[in-house]
Formats: structure tokens, sequence, C-alpha cells
């Protein structure tokens, strides 16, 4: 049914006469794993897959290391960012422990997805479910400049709930 969508979407694409910006970047896949994918034409993130060959059970508050079988050649100014799924979150309480997470373009091992079960129960990650979305996010470098001071603004030091709840 999944397959069906994108069909529908990318005739729906068609019509509108929209073009997709694309990026090349080249994949190895562990045998058995399964390619990240985009589900709908305006989709941000690929969807990643747990390349397990058992289910995964992850306890409440518990933090696990999930394989994708997934290396990746990042072009040298961009990056993957993985992000947590919004449905997981919502309805199981699992999202990822350092979000967005940063896959830089000079890694080339296999991208593994650090997780965490914030819910109240135990939760089963079974093979080739969906634990994530990678977004693909151009980089500009900051070059540093050391100064004896900086501009002052009206914000100025505050932070960290300086301007109220409200």
């Amino acid at each position: 049914m999944a397959e069906k969508l994108v069909e529908e979407n990318n005739k729906e694409d068609n019509n509108n006469n929209i073009k997709n910006n694309e990026i090349n970047i080249r994949v190895i896949l562990e045998e058995g794993a399964k390619l990240p994918e985009y589900k709908t034409i305006g989709s941000a993130g690929m969807d990643i897959f747990a390349f397990i060959n058992k289910d995964l059970e992850i306890a409440p508050l518990e933090r696990v290391l999930v394989p994708t079988g997934v290396k990746m050649e990042i072009p040298v100014g961009y990056e993957v960012q993985v992000r947590p799924r919004s449905g997981l979150a919502l309805k199981h309480g699992l999202t990822l422990v350092n979000s967005p997470g940063t896959i830089d373009s000079d890694y080339r091992g296999e991208i593994k997805i650090i997780m965490i079960n914030l819910g109240k129960e135990s939760y089963n990650i079974k093979p080739y479910d969906r634990i994530g979305q990678f977004i693909l996010k151009k980089v500009d470098k900051a070059k540093l400049e050391v100064v004896s001071e900086l501009e002052n603004t009206l914000r100025g030091e505050g932070g960290f709930g300086h301007t109220g709840k409200n």
C-alpha cells in the first residue's frame, strides 16, 4: 500500500510540474538491510528501518543502539540529521536521545540510532520497523573571531526562561 501511495504522490507531482531538488548520496547496504525511503512526495525525511534479526525490547527509561545496516557517503557541505518519528513518540514514548543526531560528511561507518523509551511500558522494535528519519541539511561553517566585547542587545545575557511563562 505504501508503494501505491508513493506512486500516486509522484503522479500528483508530475501533474503539478513540481521539480524536486535532489542531491546524490552514495550508500552501502548490509545484506538484507532496507534502503531509507521517502513515503510521500512531500516528506521532508526518509524513514529509516531497524536492521535487527529479532525483536528488541526497550524497557521504560532504557537506551538502546539500533543498527540500520546503512553506510552513507554524504557530500562535503552537508549533514544528515537523525530525527524521531512523531507517531512513536506520541503513542509509545519512543524518541532519540540526541535529537537531532548529526551524521557528518566524513563518517563512513554503519549508522546506528540511539533510542530511548520514555513511556511507562516496554516496547518491542521488530525487524524492519521504521525507527526514525534522515533529513539532509546544508551546513555552513562558522569562522570564529575573538574580540574583547560584543554588541549590546535588549535581551543581553538573559536566558533560561528570563521572559516569563506566559
